[in-house]
């Protein structure tokens, strides 16, 4: 997998807004944030345009994006949130100049459409914090964003959980948000699950929602293909009248009571305030302990 150069102060953070409207305020916390951490940042074109349920048109924010991949002097590509329209873009852009020159593309929720297009292309790409979020974000969840683009891929070192399944796996990592995970099941941008690490994570769906996603990767065989798996936020779930009458944990441990592949719960990353980034498509070493969980960056 190729892995983007690593910033510099002084290099140029690009953000965009390929989804959802955005709250101008946010991206200007996020702007001075970045700014004070000797970045320079750019502001795309129509980054707080506004179409329906948009930042600006498909074809203003299709532009927008392409014009962060093209631009010789953006190191990196910062979406301001996710929400949905990554999946109207995904396929009207050229990707060519992340191959030719390759730049740190960071994002989560709706962004894990491009994370699958990047892995599928050999790109790695950054699941962190983007604007929305930035002013409530813990001071670790930045401080690994700001790592990772930096270089400095360190150890991500946590408590276990009491329902964690103990034992040590190698892979590349790849994930995302589990509605997105499974939307792109069958398509030409499914992930290579083949002998990887799997992140998943999620918010505001109905538990029997998330049982009937977890079925669906398991009829897939993602879990007779994976080495182990990190469950990160599963955030604001709501329960049905009469309920489901299982965990998150529960529904997950089902669908692996044959396997004995490493398994985590409760990493902070997702929809919440301590959102650590992590880097997908870089190999990593899962290491679930009693004492301990650790995620160490390879190669």
């Amino acid at each position: 997998m190729i892995q983007p150069p690593k910033l510099n102060p002084g290099d140029l953070i690009y953000i965009t807004a390929p989804a959802k409207i955005t709250d101008p305020k946010t991206v200007f916390f996020a702007k001075e944030y970045l700014e004070k951490k000797g970045f320079k940042v750019l502001v795309s074109a129509h980054c707080f345009g506004s179409h329906n349920y948009f930042s600006g048109t498909d074809e203003e924010r299709m532009l927008d994006l392409q014009f962060g991949i093209d631009h010789p002097d953006v190191r990196a590509i910062l979406c301001a949130r996710g929400g949905y329209g990554s999946i109207r873009l995904v396929d009207r852009i050229n990707w060519a100049n992340m191959l030719r020159e390759p730049k740190w593309l960071i994002g989560f929720s709706d962004i894990t459409v491009f994370h699958h297009r990047l892995n599928s292309l050999g790109v790695q790409s950054i699941h962190g914090s983007m604007p929305i979020n930035f002013e409530k974000n813990t001071d670790e969840a930045l401080k690994t964003l700001l790592g990772t683009i930096t270089g400095n891929f360190t150890p991500l070192v946590e408590a276990p959980h009491k329902s964690n399944k103990a034992g040590i796996a190698i892979g590349n990592l790849i994930g995302g948000n589990l509605s997105i995970v499974y939307s792109m099941l069958g398509t030409t941008d499914q992930y290579d699950f083949e002998d990887a690490i799997l992140f998943l994570e999620d918010v505001g769906e109905h538990y029997y929602q998330v049982e009937r996603m977890i079925f669906a990767l398991g009829k897939a065989g993602v879990f007779e293909k994976i080495k182990g798996l990190i469950i990160g936020g599963m955030t604001e779930l709501e329960d049905t009248d009469p309920p489901l009458g299982r965990s998150i944990e529960e529904i997950i441990l089902e669908q692996l009571r044959f396997s004995n592949m490493p398994v985590i719960f409760n990493f902070p990353a997702g929809h919440i305030e301590d959102n650590r980034a992590i880097v997908f498509g870089k190999k990593v070493q899962l290491t679930v302990g009693e004492a301990e969980v650790k995620i160490n960056y390879l190669n």
